[in-house]
Protein backbone atom coordinates (compact mmCIF):
# COMPACT_ATOMS: atom_id res chain seq x y z
CA UNK A 1 0.00 0.00 0.00
CA UNK A 2 2.80 2.43 0.96
CA UNK A 3 4.80 1.57 -2.15
CA UNK A 4 1.75 2.11 -4.38
CA UNK A 5 1.07 5.50 -2.77
CA UNK A 6 4.72 6.46 -3.32
CA UNK A 7 4.53 5.45 -6.97
CA UNK A 8 1.35 7.50 -7.37
CA UNK A 9 3.01 10.54 -5.80
CA UNK A 10 6.04 10.15 -8.06
CA UNK A 11 3.76 9.83 -11.10
CA UNK A 12 1.99 13.01 -10.16
CA UNK A 13 5.32 14.76 -9.68
CA UNK A 14 6.47 13.79 -13.15
CA UNK A 15 3.10 14.13 -14.88
CA UNK A 16 1.69 17.27 -16.52
CA UNK A 17 1.07 18.96 -13.16
CA UNK A 18 4.54 18.01 -12.01
CA UNK A 19 6.11 19.50 -15.14
CA UNK A 20 4.08 22.67 -14.64
CA UNK A 21 5.15 22.90 -11.01
CA UNK A 22 8.80 22.31 -11.88
CA UNK A 23 8.65 24.90 -14.62
CA UNK A 24 7.07 27.56 -12.41
CA UNK A 25 8.71 26.83 -9.06
CA UNK A 26 11.42 24.26 -9.80
CA UNK A 27 14.30 26.63 -9.02
CA UNK A 28 14.73 29.84 -7.07
CA UNK A 29 14.98 31.93 -10.25
CA UNK A 30 11.88 30.30 -11.74
CA UNK A 31 9.95 30.98 -8.54
CA UNK A 32 11.05 34.64 -8.53
CA UNK A 33 10.05 35.10 -12.19
CA UNK A 34 6.69 33.41 -11.56
CA UNK A 35 5.93 35.62 -8.55
CA UNK A 36 6.96 38.79 -10.42
CA UNK A 37 4.78 37.79 -13.36
CA UNK A 38 1.80 37.14 -11.11
CA UNK A 39 2.33 40.49 -9.41
CA UNK A 40 2.46 42.26 -12.77
CA UNK A 41 -0.70 40.53 -13.98
CA UNK A 42 -2.47 41.40 -10.72
CA UNK A 43 -1.55 45.03 -11.29
CA UNK A 44 -2.43 45.15 -15.02
CA UNK A 45 -5.40 42.86 -15.55
CA UNK A 46 -8.06 44.42 -13.28
CA UNK A 47 -7.81 47.91 -14.87
CA UNK A 48 -7.71 46.33 -18.32
CA UNK A 49 -10.85 44.26 -17.73
CA UNK A 50 -12.59 47.28 -16.25
CA UNK A 51 -11.70 49.29 -19.37
CA UNK A 52 -12.47 46.50 -21.85
CA UNK A 53 -15.65 45.09 -20.27
CA UNK A 54 -17.21 46.88 -17.35
CA UNK A 55 -16.91 50.49 -18.56
CA UNK A 56 -17.04 49.68 -22.28
CA UNK A 57 -19.55 51.04 -24.77
CA UNK A 58 -20.91 48.21 -26.91
CA UNK A 59 -23.30 50.15 -29.15
CA UNK A 60 -24.12 53.72 -30.02
CA UNK A 61 -22.23 56.66 -31.50
CA UNK A 62 -18.89 58.29 -30.84
CA UNK A 63 -20.65 60.71 -28.50
CA UNK A 64 -21.83 57.78 -26.40
CA UNK A 65 -18.26 56.50 -26.25
CA UNK A 66 -16.93 59.92 -25.26
CA UNK A 67 -19.35 60.00 -22.33
CA UNK A 68 -17.74 56.89 -20.81
CA UNK A 69 -14.17 56.03 -19.87
CA UNK A 70 -14.06 52.47 -21.13
CA UNK A 71 -13.40 50.91 -24.52
CA UNK A 72 -15.55 51.88 -27.48
CA UNK A 73 -16.48 48.58 -29.10
CA UNK A 74 -19.21 50.45 -30.97
CA UNK A 75 -16.33 51.82 -33.08
CA UNK A 76 -15.30 48.26 -34.03
CA UNK A 77 -18.88 47.39 -34.96
CA UNK A 78 -19.15 50.49 -37.14
CA UNK A 79 -15.73 50.23 -38.82
CA UNK A 80 -15.20 46.45 -38.97
CA UNK A 81 -15.82 46.18 -42.70
CA UNK A 82 -13.40 49.02 -43.38
CA UNK A 83 -10.72 47.44 -41.18
CA UNK A 84 -11.13 44.11 -42.97
CA UNK A 85 -11.51 45.38 -46.56
CA UNK A 86 -10.31 49.03 -46.51
CA UNK A 87 -11.46 51.01 -49.56
CA UNK A 88 -12.79 48.06 -51.53
CA UNK A 89 -16.30 48.93 -52.84
CA UNK A 90 -18.85 47.84 -50.22
CA UNK A 91 -21.18 46.19 -52.74
CA UNK A 92 -18.29 44.06 -54.04
CA UNK A 93 -16.74 43.06 -50.72
CA UNK A 94 -17.89 39.49 -51.21
CA UNK A 95 -14.89 39.13 -53.52
CA UNK A 96 -12.17 39.81 -50.91
CA UNK A 97 -14.20 37.79 -48.40
CA UNK A 98 -14.07 34.86 -50.84
CA UNK A 99 -10.33 35.43 -51.26
CA UNK A 100 -9.89 35.08 -47.50
CA UNK A 101 -11.79 31.78 -47.53
CA UNK A 102 -9.80 30.43 -50.49
CA UNK A 103 -6.45 31.32 -48.93
CA UNK A 104 -7.37 29.93 -45.52
CA UNK A 105 -8.62 26.70 -47.08
CA UNK A 106 -5.44 26.45 -49.15
CA UNK A 107 -3.20 27.06 -46.14
CA UNK A 108 -5.02 24.47 -44.02
CA UNK A 109 -4.95 21.90 -46.84
CA UNK A 110 -1.25 22.49 -47.48
CA UNK A 111 -0.49 22.11 -43.77
CA UNK A 112 -1.83 18.54 -43.62
CA UNK A 113 0.71 15.87 -44.69
CA UNK A 114 -2.03 13.69 -46.19
CA UNK A 115 -2.42 16.27 -48.98
CA UNK A 116 1.30 16.55 -49.74
CA UNK A 117 1.19 15.45 -53.37
CA UNK A 118 2.57 16.88 -56.58
CA UNK A 119 -0.89 18.03 -57.55
CA UNK A 120 -0.83 20.47 -54.64
CA UNK A 121 2.03 22.33 -56.33
CA UNK A 122 -0.30 23.07 -59.23
CA UNK A 123 -3.10 24.24 -56.94
CA UNK A 124 -1.09 27.18 -55.60
CA UNK A 125 -0.62 29.07 -58.89
CA UNK A 126 -4.23 28.36 -59.84
CA UNK A 127 -5.43 29.67 -56.48
CA UNK A 128 -3.21 32.75 -56.82
CA UNK A 129 -4.69 33.46 -60.26
CA UNK A 130 -8.25 32.98 -59.00
CA UNK A 131 -7.64 35.31 -56.05
CA UNK A 132 -6.08 37.91 -58.33
CA UNK A 133 -9.04 37.77 -60.70
CA UNK A 134 -11.46 38.09 -57.80
CA UNK A 135 -9.69 41.16 -56.44
CA UNK A 136 -9.28 42.86 -59.81
CA UNK A 137 -12.73 41.92 -61.07
CA UNK A 138 -11.58 39.55 -63.78
CA UNK A 139 -13.10 39.33 -67.26
CA UNK A 140 -16.66 40.58 -67.27
CA UNK A 141 -16.64 41.81 -63.67
CA UNK A 142 -16.54 45.32 -62.30
CA UNK A 143 -12.84 46.31 -62.27
CA UNK A 144 -11.34 47.39 -58.96
CA UNK A 145 -7.85 48.97 -59.10
CA UNK A 146 -5.23 47.86 -56.60
CA UNK A 147 -5.33 51.32 -55.01
CA UNK A 148 -8.65 50.31 -53.48
CA UNK A 149 -7.45 46.97 -52.14
CA UNK A 150 -6.61 46.61 -48.49
CA UNK A 151 -7.25 44.99 -45.16
CA UNK A 152 -7.00 41.31 -44.31
CA UNK A 153 -7.30 39.94 -47.91
CA UNK A 154 -4.21 41.87 -49.03
CA UNK A 155 -2.24 40.81 -45.95
CA UNK A 156 -3.04 37.14 -46.46
CA UNK A 157 -2.67 37.27 -50.25
CA UNK A 158 0.77 38.90 -50.22
CA UNK A 159 1.98 36.75 -47.33
CA UNK A 160 0.79 33.36 -48.59
CA UNK A 161 1.56 33.76 -52.28
CA UNK A 162 4.94 35.45 -51.85
CA UNK A 163 6.10 32.94 -49.23
CA UNK A 164 4.96 30.02 -51.39
CA UNK A 165 6.72 31.44 -54.45
CA UNK A 166 9.88 32.29 -52.50
CA UNK A 167 10.37 28.79 -51.06
CA UNK A 168 11.35 26.92 -54.28
CA UNK A 169 13.58 29.86 -55.29
CA UNK A 170 15.21 29.68 -51.85
CA UNK A 171 15.86 25.94 -52.20
CA UNK A 172 17.63 26.52 -55.50
CA UNK A 173 19.65 29.37 -53.98
CA UNK A 174 20.66 27.18 -51.03
CA UNK A 175 21.76 24.38 -53.36
CA UNK A 176 23.65 26.86 -55.53
CA UNK A 177 25.47 28.27 -52.49
CA UNK A 178 26.69 24.77 -51.63
CA UNK A 179 27.49 23.92 -55.23
CA UNK A 180 30.94 22.96 -56.39
CA UNK A 181 30.67 25.38 -59.33
CA UNK A 182 32.57 28.48 -58.21
CA UNK A 183 30.74 30.97 -60.43
CA UNK A 184 27.30 29.73 -59.48
CA UNK A 185 28.22 29.68 -55.79
CA UNK A 186 29.58 33.24 -55.96
CA UNK A 187 26.46 34.56 -57.68
CA UNK A 188 24.19 32.96 -55.10
CA UNK A 189 26.29 34.32 -52.21
CA UNK A 190 26.25 37.84 -53.65
CA UNK A 191 22.51 37.72 -54.26
CA UNK A 192 21.69 36.40 -50.78
CA UNK A 193 23.96 38.81 -48.94
CA UNK A 194 22.82 41.85 -50.93
CA UNK A 195 19.15 41.03 -50.37
CA UNK A 196 19.66 40.28 -46.68
CA UNK A 197 21.59 43.50 -46.24
CA UNK A 198 18.87 45.65 -47.85
CA UNK A 199 15.86 46.88 -45.85
CA UNK A 200 12.48 45.71 -47.09
CA UNK A 201 11.38 49.34 -47.35
CA UNK A 202 14.12 49.92 -49.92
CA UNK A 203 12.99 46.83 -51.82
CA UNK A 204 9.46 48.23 -52.00
CA UNK A 205 10.76 51.58 -53.22
CA UNK A 206 12.67 49.73 -55.94
CA UNK A 207 9.41 48.08 -56.96
CA UNK A 208 7.65 51.45 -57.09
CA UNK A 209 10.34 53.71 -58.60
CA UNK A 210 13.24 51.80 -60.13
CA UNK A 211 11.41 49.02 -61.98
CA UNK A 212 9.11 51.39 -63.95
CA UNK A 213 12.15 53.40 -65.06
CA UNK A 214 14.23 50.30 -65.84
CA UNK A 215 11.41 48.61 -67.76
CA UNK A 216 9.27 51.43 -69.20
CA UNK A 217 7.81 49.16 -71.86
CA UNK A 218 6.50 46.71 -69.24
CA UNK A 219 4.04 48.63 -67.10
CA UNK A 220 2.97 46.19 -64.39
CA UNK A 221 0.47 46.95 -61.68
CA UNK A 222 2.19 48.21 -58.54
CA UNK A 223 0.89 45.22 -56.57
CA UNK A 224 2.51 42.80 -59.03
CA UNK A 225 5.80 44.72 -58.85
CA UNK A 226 5.70 44.72 -55.06
CA UNK A 227 4.94 41.00 -54.85
CA UNK A 228 7.76 40.13 -57.27
CA UNK A 229 10.30 42.10 -55.25
CA UNK A 230 8.98 40.77 -51.93
CA UNK A 231 9.26 37.21 -53.24
CA UNK A 232 12.88 37.75 -54.31
CA UNK A 233 13.63 39.45 -50.99
CA UNK A 234 12.12 36.71 -48.82
CA UNK A 235 13.81 34.00 -50.90
CA UNK A 236 17.20 35.17 -49.66
CA UNK A 237 16.18 34.73 -46.02
CA UNK A 238 14.56 31.35 -46.58
CA UNK A 239 17.64 30.19 -48.51
CA UNK A 240 19.84 30.63 -45.44
CA UNK A 241 17.45 28.60 -43.31
CA UNK A 242 17.36 25.83 -45.92
CA UNK A 243 21.16 25.91 -46.20
CA UNK A 244 21.43 25.34 -42.45
CA UNK A 245 19.28 22.24 -42.85
CA UNK A 246 21.41 20.99 -45.74
CA UNK A 247 24.57 21.39 -43.68
CA UNK A 248 23.05 19.31 -40.89
CA UNK A 249 22.73 16.26 -43.16
CA UNK A 250 25.83 14.00 -43.02
CA UNK A 251 27.75 14.06 -46.28
CA UNK A 252 27.95 10.27 -46.19
CA UNK A 253 24.31 9.99 -47.24
CA UNK A 254 24.87 11.87 -50.48
CA UNK A 255 28.10 9.93 -51.08
CA UNK A 256 26.26 6.63 -50.58
CA UNK A 257 23.55 7.67 -53.03
CA UNK A 258 26.20 8.66 -55.57
CA UNK A 259 27.92 5.31 -55.10
CA UNK A 260 24.62 3.60 -55.91
CA UNK A 261 24.44 5.48 -59.19
CA UNK A 262 21.72 7.94 -58.16
CA UNK A 263 22.02 11.31 -59.84
CA UNK A 264 22.48 14.62 -58.05
CA UNK A 265 18.95 15.95 -58.43
CA UNK A 266 17.34 12.65 -57.54
CA UNK A 267 19.56 12.41 -54.47
CA UNK A 268 18.52 15.88 -53.39
CA UNK A 269 14.87 15.10 -54.01
CA UNK A 270 14.70 11.70 -52.33
CA UNK A 271 17.45 11.73 -49.71
CA UNK A 272 18.77 15.12 -48.67
CA UNK A 273 15.98 17.67 -48.98
CA UNK A 274 13.26 15.71 -47.10
CA UNK A 275 15.53 15.47 -44.06
CA UNK A 276 16.85 19.01 -44.36
CA UNK A 277 13.39 20.56 -44.63
CA UNK A 278 12.23 18.54 -41.64
CA UNK A 279 15.08 19.99 -39.56
CA UNK A 280 14.32 23.60 -40.48
CA UNK A 281 10.58 23.52 -39.75
CA UNK A 282 10.93 25.79 -36.66
CA UNK A 283 13.06 28.26 -38.59
CA UNK A 284 10.63 28.32 -41.50
CA UNK A 285 7.69 28.96 -39.17
CA UNK A 286 9.59 31.78 -37.46
CA UNK A 287 10.31 33.35 -40.83
CA UNK A 288 6.69 32.97 -41.90
CA UNK A 289 5.50 34.74 -38.76
CA UNK A 290 8.03 37.52 -39.26
CA UNK A 291 7.03 37.90 -42.91
CA UNK A 292 3.37 38.14 -41.94
CA UNK A 293 4.13 41.04 -39.63
CA UNK A 294 6.36 42.65 -42.27
CA UNK A 295 3.41 43.03 -44.65
CA UNK A 296 2.55 46.21 -42.73
CA UNK A 297 5.41 47.86 -44.66
CA UNK A 298 3.18 47.84 -47.74
CA UNK A 299 1.95 51.20 -46.45
CA UNK A 300 5.06 52.85 -47.95
CA UNK A 301 3.70 52.13 -51.45
CA UNK A 302 0.16 53.17 -50.62
CA UNK A 303 -1.32 49.72 -49.95
CA UNK A 304 -3.53 49.54 -46.86
CA UNK A 305 -2.88 46.19 -45.26
CA UNK A 306 -4.76 45.10 -42.13
CA UNK A 307 -2.74 47.24 -39.71
CA UNK A 308 -2.85 50.39 -41.83
CA UNK A 309 -6.56 49.96 -42.55
CA UNK A 310 -7.17 49.87 -38.79
CA UNK A 311 -5.07 53.00 -38.34
CA UNK A 312 -6.99 54.75 -41.11
CA UNK A 313 -10.31 53.73 -39.56
CA UNK A 314 -9.39 55.59 -36.37
CA UNK A 315 -8.81 58.81 -38.36
CA UNK A 316 -12.43 58.98 -39.50
CA UNK A 317 -13.77 62.35 -38.26
CA UNK A 318 -16.91 60.59 -37.04
CA UNK A 319 -14.87 58.13 -34.96
CA UNK A 320 -11.69 60.05 -34.32
CA UNK A 321 -9.05 58.73 -31.96
CA UNK A 322 -10.11 55.15 -31.14
CA UNK A 323 -6.68 53.72 -31.92
CA UNK A 324 -6.53 51.40 -28.90
CA UNK A 325 -9.61 49.47 -29.98
CA UNK A 326 -8.43 49.28 -33.59
CA UNK A 327 -4.95 48.07 -32.70
CA UNK A 328 -6.33 45.57 -30.18
CA UNK A 329 -8.53 43.98 -32.85
CA UNK A 330 -5.60 43.75 -35.27
CA UNK A 331 -3.38 42.33 -32.52
CA UNK A 332 -5.94 39.59 -31.84
CA UNK A 333 -6.08 38.66 -35.53
CA UNK A 334 -2.29 38.57 -35.82
CA UNK A 335 -2.01 36.60 -32.59
CA UNK A 336 -4.56 34.02 -33.75
CA UNK A 337 -2.65 33.43 -37.00
CA UNK A 338 0.83 33.42 -35.44
CA UNK A 339 -0.15 31.28 -32.45
CA UNK A 340 -1.85 28.80 -34.76
CA UNK A 341 1.29 28.66 -36.90
CA UNK A 342 3.53 28.03 -33.88
CA UNK A 343 1.28 25.24 -32.55
CA UNK A 344 1.15 23.72 -36.02
CA UNK A 345 4.95 23.74 -36.13
CA UNK A 346 5.14 21.77 -32.88
CA UNK A 347 2.51 19.31 -34.08
CA UNK A 348 4.28 18.77 -37.41
CA UNK A 349 7.63 18.24 -35.71
CA UNK A 350 6.16 15.54 -33.50
CA UNK A 351 4.45 13.90 -36.45
CA UNK A 352 7.51 13.85 -38.69
CA UNK A 353 9.76 12.73 -35.86
CA UNK A 354 7.90 9.41 -35.85
CA UNK A 355 7.71 9.13 -39.63
CA UNK A 356 10.84 7.97 -41.49
CA UNK A 357 11.89 9.91 -44.55
CA UNK A 358 12.85 8.36 -47.83
CA UNK A 359 16.53 8.67 -46.97
CA UNK A 360 16.27 6.84 -43.65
Amino acid sequence: MTRQAGNTAAHRLHGPLGKLRNGLFGTLSNSAITLLTLAGLTWLLPPFFRWALLDATWSGTSADCAAREGACWAFIAAKLRFILFAFYPPDLQWRPALVILILMALLVTSALPRFWRRELLLVWPVAALVCWMLLTGGPGGSPVPSNQWGGLPVTLFVWAICFAAATPIAILLALARRSGLGGLRTLSIVYIEVMRGTPMVAILYVAMLILPMALPEAQFDKMIRAMIMITLFWAAYIAEVVRAGLQAIPSGQQEAATALGIGYWRTMHLVVLPQALRIVIPGMVNLAIGFLLATSLLAVIGVFDLLNAARAAATDPGWLGFYNEAYLLVALIYFAICFGASRYSLWLERLLRNRPTQGE
